[in-house]
């Protein structure tokens, strides 16, 4: 991701930071991660348009995963380290050789 998109993800429906198939895929993982979990039939057969098998597998298994890292995450009482308010961590400058 770019800085802009980090700036810009709480933001992404709007935001042109973000590719249309960016949109679908933020998308399907704010629902694939409520409670309970609930993915809109209409935005997984978009997903389906775009991607292929193994790389919707390979989505679905990644926000699944950090799902469960979240939640496991919180019963050991980690803090959110405040990225949903809009923080992010500055990429250093590659040196060009």
């Amino acid at each position: 991701m770019s800085e802009e998109q980090l700036r810009e993800i709480g933001h992404y429906r709007e935001s042109e930071a973000f590719s249309p198939l960016e949109r679908l895929v933020i998308e399907y993982a704010e629902q694939m991660t409520t409670t309970p979990a609930w993915v809109d039939e209409e935005l997984f057969a978009a997903l389906r348009e775009q991607l292929n098998k193994k790389q919707l597998v390979e989505l679905t298994a990644t926000v699944a995963w950090e799902n469960f890292m979240s939640r496991f995450n919180r019963a050991f009482g980690i803090e959110a380290q405040g990225y949903s308010e809009g923080a992010y961590c500055v990429l250093p400058e590659r040196s060009v050789q």
